[in-house]
């Protein structure tokens, strides 16, 4: 008979080294957007890897023709149990700009943030310190223990931040690896510091970067200036059209495949009394750009966007250059709602822009991705069961939330291995995540910790 206060106790016990380890995990440069940190990803999944072994599982690192996939297992010597597959990632962004950081980014601290105690660094929220509260949480239960209630795999990837393909390869190629009941996911949020949340669906992700190109070569803007096509002009004038006065996106047949909220969940988000002054605030801004006759919660939830993410052309060095460059690029990211296909949306969004191209200027599009959004499935017992445990460690309820953000191994999960994904985190929107001084509350970070063990626990046998 499993005594979960025991549990929780060795936890408590537990949180010097548990903080530690994750400041060692969290030195290490495990940034996958850049090739030249290559290394550093290897270096992580090793660490990873090693500390799973530590701890008591058997696991393994799988070489790709990206950055290595780790996969950690403890079968439970029951066959009838559930098995649970928990996924992290253990990349992270560039930390770009450095001089908006308080501190190094790879030298993690303590800091104090409203009056709570964070951890400071790159990947402290997203996703290091997400993933190393399920993993402390195995820890303290087999120091107690010495097995397991349930089997479990551990499956940590690192290029999340930049796609997850060989991820995608992996699912495929080592299906038979990945069979479970359900998949555990710790890259969400909460409410607020003190209201836990279950996040029900996520928004997909479709990317794409092009350039638009006029001249054979830069030209000299008192030479040809007023004859020559520029092509940060015409880019400027399709992106400008994209969105009209009231917030809606232009493009034709964007919006096939959105749907209309249900009753209980307009009302459920209604309940939740966001107030759109303090969320606009919060982020320096007056009014929101979304669509006018759509709340807040719908607008990040459950509308669909296109965001340019950059956009780059001509001579931008210190100092004036006249000249008329011969091309200019953009880089673009939809979020995709319901049952929009990314496939179909992206044809659309190119013709759009071929549309708007003068004669003599063309556009080469570099190659999309994309990944559709996700429901999650609020009636299995694995649902029912984190539910009670979230609630029994935070003495409330967890709301239940949309996601604004994406995490596309979650459709490939579902589409791929027929799995179900449980989406429980503990980052707050005021983490900074992909910005400077990216922060994780310690009392996320240990109250973390002791759910994923009474969510463990709490799973029926």
């Amino acid at each position: 008979m499993v005594n979960i206060d025991n549990i929780i106790s060795k936890i408590d016990h537990n949180i010097d080294s548990s903080l530690s380890n994750l400041f060692d995990f969290l030195r290490i440069k495990s940034i996958s957007t850049n090739p030249v940190y290559k290394k550093d990803c290897e270096e992580a999944s090793q660490w990873v890897n090693n500390y799973l072994n530590k701890i008591g599982l058997t696991s393994k690192v799988y070489h790709t023709n990206g950055n290595p996939i780790v996969l950690g297992n403890l079968t439970h010597k029951n066959q009838e149990k559930p098995h649970i597959l928990f996924y992290g990632h253990y990349d992270v962004q560039p930390p770009d700009p450095i001089e908006k950081w308080s501190s190094d980014p790879f030298e993690p601290v303590l800091k104090e943030f409203n009056g709570k105690q964070a951890i400071v660094a790159r990947g402290s929220s997203d996703d290091k310190g997400q993933l190393m509260t399920f993993i402390e949480a195995l820890r303290a239960y087999l120091e107690v223990q010495g097995d397991l209630p349930v089997s479990i795999s551990v499956l940590l990837e690192g290029e999340e931040e930049c796609g997850s393909s060989s991820m995608a390869t992996f699912i495929e190629t080592h299906s038979s690896l990945l069979k479970a009941d359900c998949i555990f996911i710790c890259d969400t949020g909460m409410w607020n510091p003190t209201t836990p949340a279950i996040t029900t669906s996520l928004r997909g992700l479709l990317s794409e970067e092009f350039d638009i190109i006029g001249p054979n070569r830069d030209l000299h803007s008192g030479e040809f200036g007023g004859t020559a096509w520029n092509p940060i002009r015409v880019l400027s004038n399709i992106i400008a059209g994209i969105h009209d006065h009231n917030g809606k996106i232009t493009i034709k047949d964007f919006y096939n495949g959105v749907e209309e909220l249900d009753q209980l969940t307009t009302s459920r988000w209604k309940s939740l009394e966001l107030d759109a002054k303090d969320y606009l605030n919060n982020i320096g801004q007056k009014t929101s750009s979304g669509e006018v006759d759509r709340s807040i919660l719908e607008q990040v939830w459950s509308r669909p966007t296109f965001e340019v993410n950059g956009i780059y052309g001509g001579y931008t060095e210190e100092g004036t250059k006249t000249v008329i460059p011969s091309k200019a690029t953009a880089k673009i990211t939809c979020r995709l709602v319901g049952m929009q296909d990314p496939d179909e949306l992206i044809k659309n969004i190119h013709q759009y822009i071929e549309s708007k191209l003068p004669v003599g200027v063309s556009v080469f599009f570099k190659g999309y991705e994309g990944a559709s959004a996700i429901q999650v499935d609020t009636s299995t017992d694995f649902f029912k069961s984190a539910e009670n445990a979230i609630k029994k460690e935070w003495s409330v309820s967890p709301i239940l939330t949309g996601g604004g953000g994406s995490i596309p191994i979650v459709e490939s999960f579902k589409r791929k291995l027929g799995i179900d994904s449980l989406l429980v985190g503990f980052a707050l929107d005021d983490d900074c995540i992909h910005s400077p001084n990216e922060k994780y509350n310690l009392e996320s970070f240990h109250k973390g910790i002791r759910t994923w063990a009474r969510i463990i626990n709490n799973i029926k046998k």
